[in-house]
């Protein structure tokens, strides 16, 4: 099966290479259930060199903790860590061309598990997959169930208030509907406190908003939020068929451009988390617990809340989403690949593993009978998910080609490029071409 990504990315020249540098570099073992175990433990005694690629450079410590505290436990074992933010997908992919693909590289989850299939390793027979929970293990799984990913973390999206701003705008219940989002605009408006801060410059916060339309528009379709993403790659369906996507979503955007920080355009992530730490802004659109600690720097006696997204009158539709977006992946044709796995098995089951998401990178462990770290955002899920689901993951369903162009086409509607109608035309062909690995 060719890929999109190669498709799009590469000349015929570099898709041959790729060709041919995959048939004739194959491991041994073409898959590894039971890679560290089929033969036994990996050999202790030789050097062994793992090179890891990621994109998430907000983990460099914590990572090189983890790779330090492997070295007490196999001395002969080498992590070399590279991380690259940006430009990050396009040199992973040019090096999978090349026939240079790391020992351990980074993918977003759920549609992608499967366009990167043919270079990743079975987990499925390993300790660590059976220590995910089971929603992070579905999106950690391809299409036919095989388990090609490692969960990076456990995952929060949410709207994120200020709840001494909104105290002293009178507001005592956060707002689940629309109705009740202009309310409390009014009240913090009238207190000259800044609704919304947000960080449009970057293309993916659209995709984090969005999720929570698509899971509203899902549900009042009663159908899965799958079912529904399948639908518009497939074509068979329209925003015309789902108010909440062709109306509320739009008007929720524009809703924050009206009520929000200056230059919205101009605005990144570090900047949104600058306002929102500030008092500058009410509530932070399109992030999530990742963010806690960046806040907290800025501000440490910050009074953090987390909610739902107003997304329509029904404020049973205004749920907080969890899982996992992102996934190491174990090249399936390392030369190290049984020391790999070997490595991951001890992360993700070993008591320093269990206290590492917690204690050291601090965020939500996607693993069972892990502590959660002492965040708030984190204790806040736990108690607002003992008493209603968590949403959707709805961004699985997709690739992030479709994400990234779903992020431009919204940067060039509130920049004045293009009208709304046009914007969701681009949406839908975009969906079409980009949406799906197949």
């Amino acid at each position: 099966m060719k890929k999109k990504f190669l498709a799009m990315s590469f000349s015929l020249v570099l898709l041959m290479g790729l060709l041919s540098a995959c048939g004739g570099d194959k491991a041994a073992n073409n898959g590894t259930n039971g890679a560290a175990g089929e033969g036994g433990n990996a050999d202790s005694s030789k050097p062994v060199t793992i090179n890891m690629f990621t994109a998430s450079p907000e983990y460099t410590d914590a990572f090189n903790a983890y790779i330090e505290e492997y070295k007490k436990v196999k001395p002969n074992v080498t992590i070399n860590l590279e991380i690259m933010q940006a430009d990050y997908n396009t040199v992973l992919k040019s090096r999978i061309a090349a026939g240079s693909t790391p020992d351990v590289f980074q993918t977003t989850a759920g549609g992608d598990i499967d366009t990167f299939a043919e270079y990743s390793a079975d987990l499925t027979g390993e300790p660590l997959a059976a220590a995910m929970t089971d929603a992070v293990r579905s999106n950690m799984s391809s299409s036919d169930g095989r388990v090609l990913g490692l969960p990076i973390k456990g995952n929060l999206f949410t709207l994120i208030y200020n709840k001494d701003l909104l105290e002293q705008a009178g507001i005592t219940q956060v707002p689940a509907t629309t109705a009740e989002l202009q309310d409390a605009i009014t009240k913090l408006e009238a207190k000259g406190i800044t609704p919304f801060a947000n960080a449009y410059k970057e293309w993916w916060v659209w995709k984090h908003i969005f999720q929570h339309f698509v899971d509203a528009a899902a549900q009042d379709a009663s159908m899965s939020a799958k079912d529904l993403v399948d639908g518009f790659i497939a074509g068979n369906t329209t925003f015309a068929e789902h108010p909440v996507l062709a109306n509320n979503f739009f008007e929720f955007i524009d809703t924050t451009i009206k009520h929000g920080t200056d230059k919205p355009l101009e605005r990144d992530s570090n900047a949104q988390v600058s306002d929102f730490a500030s008092g500058k802004a009410a509530f932070m659109t399109g992030k999530g617990a990742w963010d806690e600690e960046a806040i907290k720097k800025i501000n440490p006696d910050i009074n953090l809340g987390i909610a739902g997204y107003p997304v329509s009158d029904k404020a049973e539709q205004a749920t907080i989403i969890t899982g996992a977006d992102q996934a190491l992946r174990i090249n399936k044709d390392s030369k190290v690949v049984k020391e790999t796995v070997e490595f991951f098995n001890w992360l993700y089951t070993s008591d320093y593993g269990k206290n590492w998401f917690s204690g050291v990178a601090k965020v939500i462990p996607p693993i069972k009978d892990a502590p959660l770290p002492d965040l708030d955002m984190p204790k806040q899920m736990d108690e607002i998910l003992q008493v209603q689901p968590s949403g959707d993951l709805a961004i699985n369903y997709s690739l992030d080609t479709f994400h990234q162009k779903f992020g431009e086409l919204m940067q060039a509607y509130i920049g004045g490029n293009q009208s709304k109608e046009k914007t969701i035309d681009e949406i839908q062909k975009a969906w079409i071409q980009l949406g799906s690995a197949e």
